[in-house]
């Protein structure tokens, strides 16, 4: 006997997605330590963390990468927004341009070399690096870019590799505004 759903029936379903956090702080100590305290109090896991200062050197970014629902970001956000030092969260998933750096060494020998640099070069990488056995490369774009790479550079074996962590800006005109006493979009 086959069961079926009543028509119009729906089921509420809730669906987990990344979600990027631009996090503008005071540029003060302590506050790396507050904020992943309370992700880790939450139960959340980071999935990429990059902070680093402003055009204002007193207020640095932090762009936190975290799963989620909507709800629970919303959440999140909120219980972030009242942490000491924390000027502004704006979640920047949407309509932002996202970009990551990352460092691959590779083996690298005569006969592979000419391989490496076509993959390279498709990716438009670049090599920073060579020795006689070895190549480093710097590649910027997207998570699925550098994951991309890191795939095709696998066979011929990574013999070390660095990762920035997203950073990002929404696009066009629009900017984050903030005074540091008074929120304000």
């Amino acid at each position: 006997m086959r069961k079926h759903r009543p028509v119009g029936f729906k089921t509420k379903e809730v669906e987990s997605l990344k979600h990027t956090l631009s996090v503008l702080v005071e540029n003060n100590p302590g506050v790396l330590s507050r904020i992943s305290g309370l992700f880790s109090r939450r139960g959340f896991n980071i999935d990429s963390l990059a902070v680093g200062v402003t055009e204002d050197k007193n207020v640095s970014r932090m762009t936190i990468v975290v799963d989620g629902d909507n709800y629970t970001i919303e959440q999140l956000t909120k219980q972030l927004n009242k942490l000491i030092d924390v000027i502004k969260v704006t979640d920047i998933s949407k309509d932002s341009v996202i970009r990551e750096l990352a460092l691959i060494k590779v083996n690298a020998s005569l006969s592979t070399r000419n391989e490496i640099l076509q993959i390279v070069y498709i990716f438009r990488a670049k090599v920073i690096d060579i020795s006689k056995s070895t190549m480093t490369i710097e590649i910027t774009g997207n998570s699925q870019k550098i994951t991309a790479l890191e795939e095709l550079l696998q066979p011929f074996g990574i013999k070390e590799m660095v990762r920035t962590g997203a950073i990002g800006l929404e696009r066009g005109q629009k900017v984050i505004k903030y005074t540091i006493n008074d929120e304000e979009e």
